[in-house]
């Protein structure tokens, strides 16, 4: 359960700070992003590898490019649902899904325990290790 909230809390900031960034998306409140994040994650739990397997041969044909155009369909879908989260168009929300990404890479490796933050190894070890 740590996981879920300590990913939720990521992803909450990355669409702050995507709300700050750019000009065309809009968050009303913290607990707009808190519903976004809920909302996103869900579509990117559920919705995202289905959208992946379908459009396997044209993400190959375009070097895993078309990816991101499938993260901008899902948070565009995203401020479609949630009140208070508005993304003005195709082209803001495929930056902004680059930076969400980015961001939610850049922190999903580092955890804060007892007041100092730690490296989290992130790769998965077999038996043999």
């Amino acid at each position: 359960m740590e996981h879920i909230a300590v990913r939720w809390l990521i992803l909450t900031v990355s669409i702050l700070v995507a709300g700050m960034l750019f000009q065309g998306i809009e968050v009303a409140s913290v607990g707009t992003a808190i519903a976004a994040a809920a909302i996103l994650g869900v579509l990117n739990t559920f919705i995202r590898p289905l959208l992946l397997l379908l459009t396997l041969p044209v993400t190959l044909l375009s070097l895993g490019f078309f990816a991101f155009v499938i993260n901008a369909f899902l948070l565009q879908i995203t401020a479609a649902l949630v009140r208070g989260f508005d993304v003005s168009g195709f082209w803001t929300a495929f930056f902004a899904s680059l930076v969400i990404s980015l961001i939610n890479v850049a922190l999903t490796g580092f955890r804060f325990e007892n007041g100092r933050i730690i490296v989290v190894n992130t790769q998965r070890r077999g038996p043999w290790d």
